[in-house]
C-alpha cells in the first residue's frame, strides 16, 4: 500500500481502501491508532438509542402536530369512504411490532369489505408468497385507489405513533405470518418500533423487491439517529408527491 501510494502520488491520484463493510453508516466508523498501525473502529448498533427518550419525544411532538393539521383531510376521507359503499371507515389489522408484541394498526379502509376473503384466491392466481402486493388489485375501491396513491390511507397511523405502538419513522409493520417466515437477521427489525414511514418508503415503496426493503429496514435499525429520522420525514414529502411505487 505504501509503494502504491507513492506511485499514485506521482500521478496525482487518490487511494481508496474498501473496508468491505455493508449497511453501516459513516457516523458509526472511526479510525483509531494501534501503535504504528490504524484500525477502523465500528461503533455498536443503535437499537437502544432508537428506543430512547429523544425518539419518543420526537414521535409525540410530530404525531400531535400532524393530527391537528391533517384533521380536515381525515374527516373528508372518512366521509368519502362512507358514501362510496357504506362500509367501515377504518381498516384495523393485527401487526407485529416492538419485540414481537402484537398491536392493532389503524388505516383508512381502501379495499372492499370482503378483501381478506379474496386474498388467498389472488395469491393462487399470481403465485405470490410472503408479502403480497400487486398493481390494479381488484379489491381496491375507487376512493381507495386515490388515498393509496396519495398515502392518505396511512394518516390514522399517527394515532398509533402517539400511543407508542409505532414510531413516525421505522421499519415496515408486518403481519404475523410474515414474521413467522423471517430469518434470524430479519427479526432484528423488531428491535425498534415499526414506522409510518421509513427508508423503504422514500426509496421506492412497492417497487422495491422484498430483499431491498429488508436491507433498508436493517440499515435503519443499525444506524438510527435523530437526524436520520428528520431527513426521512423530509424525503417522505417528496416520495408522496411523486407517488412513486404507491399502489
Amino acid at each position: 500500500l505504501r509503494r502504491m501510494s507513492w506511485q499514485l502520488d506521482k500521478l496525482n491520484m487518490r487511494l481508496y481502501l474498501d473496508p468491505m463493510l455493508e449497511g453501516i453508516s459513516g457516523t458509526r466508523l472511526d479510525v483509531v491508532p494501534f501503535g504504528p498501525r490504524h484500525a477502523l473502529f465500528v461503533d455498536r448498533p443503535r437499537f437502544s438509542a432508537a428506543n430512547g427518550l429523544a425518539k419518543r419525544a420526537f414521535d409525540i411532538v410530530v404525531s400531535a402536530i400532524a393530527l391537528v393539521l391533517i384533521s380536515p383531510i381525515m374527516l373528508l376521507t372518512a366521509l368519502a369512504i362512507k358514501i362510496e359503499d357504506r362500509g367501515p371507515v377504518f381498516y384495523i389489522s393485527e401487526r407485529v411490532g416492538y419485540h414481537g408484541q402484537s398491536f392493532r394498526i389503524f388505516k383508512f379502509r381502501s379495499m372492499h369489505t370482503d378483501a381478506d376473503e379474496r386474498l388467498q384466491k389472488l395469491r393462487d392466481e399470481v403465485g405470490a408468497d410472503g408479502l403480497f402486493k400487486m398493481k390494479d388489485d381488484p379489491r381496491i375501491t375507487k376512493v381507495g385507489k386515490f388515498i393509496r396513491k396519495t398515502s392518505i390511507d396511512e394518516l390514522p397511523q399517527f394515532i398509533n405513533s402517539l400511543l407508542g405502538t409505532m414510531s413516525v419513522v421505522g421499519p415496515r409493520p408486518h403481519l404475523s405470518h410474515e414474521v413467522d417466515a423471517f430469518s434470524s437477521d430479519m427479526r432484528m427489525r423488531m428491535e425498534v418500533r415499526p414506522g409510518i414511514t421509513g427508508l423503504w418508503q422514500v426509496s421506492g415503496r412497492s417497487d422495491l423487491t422484498p430483499q431491498q426493503a429488508e436491507q433498508l429496514d436493517l440499515y435503519y435499525v443499525d444506524n438510527w439517529s435523530l437526524s436520520l429520522d428528520v431527513k426521512t420525514v423530509a424525503r417522505t414529502f417528496r416520495a408522496v408527491a411523486l407517488s412513486r411505487g404507491a399502489y
